[in-house]
């Protein structure tokens, strides 16, 4: 059963005109359920949603792309490191923009900004053909790497930080374990997603695959426009559903409100933001040239596309365990455990022509995945509140979307240059390592658990 809230409410930023009432079109108090575990569902289905803007939706395309335009592989990984780039840039604007306007708007806004860009991608050949080489491979490049900007910034950017964010202030006491939970659901999701698009394109084309995304990307906006709520305060509950104090009222806990500026100015926000950009780099040149890798290897594409399946497995069992224990235990432990696990994968990597390589892989990756997950969700609202947590996440996801920028990028120029992956791999070894000697280091700031 739900309460309503009479105690002080935290510090929130003035309404936005884009903010709708917490009480449109119904209000949630009168719901038999605390309204979180609907929140829960629709942050969940907005990771999953996400896809077409994350690397393995994209990456999935890469061969039908190159056919249809005319490019080459090194041109469109070029593409996508300008497009990514570029959206990295206008991040952390869009956590402030989340701090002003909340969740809905965002979610809303966000979903409508990528259904529109992939109609818009699914379009490019059409407008390319008239025009002749040099100008047709030029325009090409050009429209692709728009198209990428766009997905990648309302996909990977707005719409996965705002689904994320959003489920952080409907709980405290349990928000390690929901936001795992959760993790697990879209860690499965994920794995399963390139097979989908697989399947999707092999049935209906590169472009129908590309509508039916914008289709489902669209109603979930619709959905999200109904049901999304931005903080139980607004709604007159308290989060996770606690029962006000005797007496009506329940004193604060003691918060650590900093400002974007306060948090970067300490080695907790930018060791952990270095750690979570890595991975961001190195997960994404791996998924984004897969199927190159595994041939280099001896490997075909089905075992390829095969990989997300144990590797998620292993990545759900790691993220579950770890939220199940992390709500009031430091969160120091499991930076060093995920450094160390992406170190193994990359070993692995190295290593993937042969059975103990393939499984140190999936075992490394899926243990740092599966802590990636558990951190990205709870550092920064742990170590700086709830008040600027869109602008600071915004700041974070700027920089691990511009590593995942560069990281497709490096790859392909490691190729070429070296005439294999090993050089760009042994490179985020080192840079993995370095990391974990920081970490060592690290004095984290007093969580503001509730």
């Amino acid at each position: 059963m739900q309460h309503r809230s009479s105690f002080p409410l935290p510090a929130t930023p003035p309404a936005s005109p884009l903010t709708l009432a917490a009480t449109w079109p119904f209000d949630v108090r009168k719901t038999p359920f605390f309204y979180g575990w609907v929140i829960w569902v629709l942050s969940t289905v907005g990771f999953l949603i996400s896809v077409p803007g994350q690397t393995m939706g994209m990456a999935v395309f890469t061969d039908p792309f190159m056919a249809a335009f005319g490019l080459s592989r090194t041109e469109l990984s070029t593409a996508y490191f300008f497009g990514t780039l570029g959206s990295s840039l206008f991040l952390t604007r869009a956590g402030r923009w989340y701090d002003r306007h909340q969740a809905r708007a965002m979610i809303v806004g966000s979903c409508l900004v990528l259904a529109a860009v992939l109609v818009f991608i699914s379009s490019i050949d059409s407008v390319i053909e008239s025009f002749g080489p040099p100008w047709q491979n030029w325009l090409a490049f050009a429209l692709i790497l728009a198209g990428y900007f766009g997905v990648r910034f309302a996909g990977q950017g707005i719409l996965t930080s705002a689904s994320r964010n959003v489920l952080l202030v409907w709980f405290e006491r349990r928000r390690g374990l929901v936001s795992g939970v959760r993790g697990v659901v879209v860690s499965l999701g994920f794995s399963i997603a390139p097979l989908i698009l697989a399947f999707m394109i092999d049935g209906w084309g590169w472009r129908g695959a590309l509508w039916l995304m914008a289709l489902g990307v669209a109603a979930f906006g619709g959905v999200s426009l109904l049901f999304v709520r931005d903080t139980p305060e607004s709604c007159g509950l308290l989060p996770d559903g606690a029962a006000p104090a005797p007496d009506g009222l329940r004193p604060l806990p003691e918060r650590h409100d900093l400002t974007l500026d306060q948090a970067r100015r300490t080695g907790a926000f930018w060791i952990y933001a270095g750690s979570l950009s890595m991975h961001a780099l190195f997960g994404t040149a791996f998924t984004f040239h897969i199927v190159a890798i595994f041939a280099e290897a001896g490997r075909d594409r089905v075992e390829a596309f095969g990989y997300f399946l144990p590797q998620a497995i292993v990545s759900m069992l790691v993220n579950l365990g770890a939220s199940a224990l992390v709500d009031r235990r430091p969160l120091k432990p499991l930076l060093l455990l995920m450094l160390f696990g992406f170190m193994s994968g990359a070993w692995g990597l190295m290593h993937l022509d042969r059975s103990w390589g393939y499984w140190l892989l999936v075992l490394g990756f899926g243990t740092g995945g599966g802590l990636w997950g558990v951190l990205s969700n709870l550092a920064f609202v742990r170590s700086f509140g709830r008040l600027h947590l869109g602008e600071i996440s915004g700041l974070n996801t700027s920089l691990t979307v511009f590593a995942s920028a560069v990281g497709p990028l490096l790859f392909s120029a490691g190729q070429d240059w070296f005439g294999n992956y090993d050089a760009a791999v042994a490179l985020c070894l080192c840079l993995n390592g370095l990391l974990l000697f920081a970490a060592f280091t690290l004095r984290e700031p007093q969580p503001a658990l509730p």
